[in-house]
């Protein structure tokens, strides 16, 4: 049998090991979507286009109307001037960020990550032969410091990927922090990978400010975003990438020769949640309840320390005091609390903390919080 390559081979699952549904009757504090169901008006989109037979091909990018839909909304919410034609429609956020890595990098160039970085970040990096060099940011806030962001770059740097708000800590960057990246882009001549898919859950003051804004940085940022989070659509696999047109074309057609598009008759349902947020600010005001729910169970249990998050539904949690290190920790909660949660130690960045999850149900919350508090307190109250 001939061999697989062994930059395949050695790529790495993320956190697919903690994701994995459990035995019954564990609690899950790790799965990173809503917990609430898509929109009917969306779902209806897309039954109607089935039953009306769009089902065939279509343009690569997605629809005209589709693409311009989401133009629509980045440059009305968050001031990206992307033009309609620099949309291009991808079957999910994840294929939008390889599409951007693959534009923005080549084998032998470096790519800089903020630590703790999500995983799916730094195995794209490496899966397209370049190097990821990750910069640790500042504990326990987890925002960078532009300092060393520039001290890492290289001769062989060729971009700069950030997501804010995080996953996984929660930090939302500040305005005075992405106008620093864009700067140090502008002076290095590097592009931004800017995944943006958490950019509607900000629980502080920080608003979001899109590094593609900024005067400068459009013609340098590949933004990624879509419905995922915001319209509980994560099974949907619709993702979107902006860029300036000359980029988005070449998108195009290497999303003609791969995938060809996302399905036909999903492409109304994402034009509908391009135009419908209703439905998030229905969703923000359960998502900050939840935040508060599972902020104040973890008070409850002094020997945890938790971050509190400034966006996204993730609480980074410190369990060193437990004299666990976090894989130790959330094996032994699995088995002994029956609690899931997400161990980080693989992270750089992340050594000693577990990632946990607030969305879902407040019974969830609520039961595995309890259960997490029953099985430290014997041994360390």
């Amino acid at each position: 049998m001939p061999n697989v390559p062994n930059h395949l081979v050695n790529l790495q699952g993320g956190f697919k090991a903690f994701l994995a549904p459990p035995p019954e009757g564990v609690v899950r504090l790790t799965v990173g979507e809503p917990a609430f169901d898509t929109p009917e008006d969306i779902v209806s989109a897309a039954v109607n286009a089935i039953q009306t037979g769009d089902t065939h091909y279509t343009r690569g990018e997605g629809r005209e109307s589709l693409c311009s839909a989401w133009a629509e909304h980045l440059r009305e919410r968050w001031g990206i001037p992307v033009p309609d034609d620099g949309i291009v429609i991808t079957p999910g956020a994840k294929q939008a960020l390889l599409y951007a890595m693959m534009i923005a990098a080549e084998p032998g160039d470096e790519v800089l990550l903020m630590a703790p970085s999500w995983p799916t970040h730094v195995e794209q990096v490496e899966l397209i032969g370049a190097t990821p060099v990750l910069v640790k940011c500042q504990y326990p806030s987890f925002h960078p410091k532009i300092a060393d962001i520039e001290d890492a770059i290289t001769a062989q740097t060729s971009a700069i990927l950030i997501n804010s708000p995080n996953n996984p800590t929660g930090a939302v960057y500040t305005s005075e922090e992405i106008h620093g990246i864009v700067e140090l882009a502008i002076k290095h001549d590097l592009w931004i990978i800017s995944d943006e898919i958490y950019t509607e859950l900000i629980w502080s003051d920080t608003p979001h400010v899109a590094p593609a804004s900024i005067e400068g940085g459009f013609e340098r940022t590949l933004t990624v975003s879509g419905p995922s989070k915001t319209h509980a659509m994560t099974g949907w696999r619709v993702g979107v990438l902006a860029a300036p047109t000359k980029v988005a074309n070449v998108v195009g057609r290497i999303q003609g020769n791969t995938c060809s598009h996302i399905p036909s008759f999903l492409m109304p349902a994402a034009e509908v949640a391009a135009k419908d947020w209703r439905a998030v600010e229905e969703f923000r005001g359960d998502y900050i309840r939840r935040r508060a729910l599972m902020m104040g169970l973890l008070e409850e249990i002094p020997i945890l320390n938790a971050s509190e998050p400034e966006g996204a539904f993730y609480i980074m949690v410190d369990v060193r005091d437990t004299g666990m290190d976090a894989t130790t920790f959330a094996k032994r909660a699995l088995d002994e609390a029956l609690v899931q949660v997400i161990p980080l130690d693989t992270l750089p960045g992340g050594e000693g903390h577990i990632r946990l999850s607030y969305a879902a149900d407040d019974e969830i919350i609520n039961e595995g919080l309890q259960r997490l508090q029953q099985w430290l307190n014997p041994q360390y109250s």
